[in-house]
């Protein structure tokens, strides 16, 4: 008991500096988020640290595009179209269509029709190597 009351004036003096060590502390450990630096950087897990638990991210909705193609187009033209107008697009047929995810490529595949509906079967997963370049 000697020891409760001898860490009970500590708690009284900054109640909240308590709180947010034990509250921190948890959600740290758990999330591997270090906030000492500054920078707000995502501490890697180590084998010591056990599995990473990413159950808090599985429910985020992501935007999922699949692009035929692109094209530019001058102002004028773009006011000339109208039902029927044919616009040409830079890839060519039976080239791979790009997977984007929150619009960065993930994956290339090809059309394919399922339910009176389109799909795509994925050909090829960019690698995360890959996907680091893209950012830079």
């Amino acid at each position: 008991m000697n020891e409760q009351t001898e860490k009970e004036p500590e708690q009284e003096a900054d109640p909240s500096a308590a709180a947010m060590a034990t509250v921190g502390g948890q959600e740290e450990a758990e999330s591997g988020w270090t906030g000492d630096s500054g920078g707000g950087e995502l501490a890697t897990a180590t084998e010591e640290d056990g599995p990473v638990n990413i159950d808090l991210i599985l429910d985020l909705p992501l935007q999922i595009v699949v692009e035929l193609g692109r094209t530019k187009m001058l102002i004028n033209d773009l006011l000339q179209i109208g039902q029927g107008s044919v616009i040409e697009l830079n890839k060519q047929v039976g080239e791979p269509l790009d997977v984007l995810v929150n619009g960065k490529l993930v994956a290339r595949g090809e059309v394919v029709v399922v339910k009176d509906k389109f799909g795509i079967r994925i050909t090829d997963v960019i690698s995360p190597l890959e996907r680091i370049k893209q950012l830079a």
